[in-house]
């Protein structure tokens, strides 16, 4: 039985994040989504917001799994008995840091964890969260780039009320 984690911080999810995690779907028994508690970054929303909002983005996806984790990655998949990592490209600057950090993390985990590298469909090519967020900031439509609860959330994270 395979299975592989998706990691990342989906600080908030988006349509791209969610093409990568249905498409991994049929390539893996079970996709772990983990969620990542990145001291380093300041998300918007908190681990169990972020975490409540995949779950919901998936619930019609059976082997897909939705954890947290907090710490490096091989040691998470070390404890789950994971050896397949998933990432999703979109333009080759994603290349050049996803290929170090896999080569990082397969140096560090003895040759034991592998990345597969998915490029994104190319209508959600432009997206990440960082933009979606400065779109929701300034009141702006996010409609195409996150499921419409997600929308929401980012637009009272914001104060802005879309129901007038």
């Amino acid at each position: 039985m395979k299975t592989a984690v998706y990691p990342g911080s989906f600080d908030p999810v988006t349509y791209g994040h969610l093409d990568i995690i249905r498409r991994a779907s049929r390539m893996f028994d079970t996709v772990i989504v983990a969620v990542m508690c990145n001291s380093a970054k300041t998300p918007l929303f908190t681990l169990d917001e972020r975490v409540k909002m995949i779950r919901e983005s998936v619930k019609d996806l059976d082997n897909v799994v939705i954890e947290s984790f907090d710490g490096l990655l091989i040691n998470y998949c070390k404890e789950k008995n994971i050896h397949i990592v998933v990432r999703g490209l979109r333009a080759i600057t994603d290349f050049e840091y996803e290929l170090q950090i896999a080569q990082t993390n397969r140096e560090l985990s003895h040759n034991e964890v592998d990345t597969v590298f998915l490029t994104t469909n190319l209508k959600y090519s432009y997206l990440s969260s960082s933009v979606v967020k400065e779109i929701a900031s300034y009141n702006g439509d996010i409609t195409p780039c996150v499921p419409d609860f997600v929308a929401e959330e980012l637009y009272n994270k914001y104060g802005h009320d879309r129901t007038k």
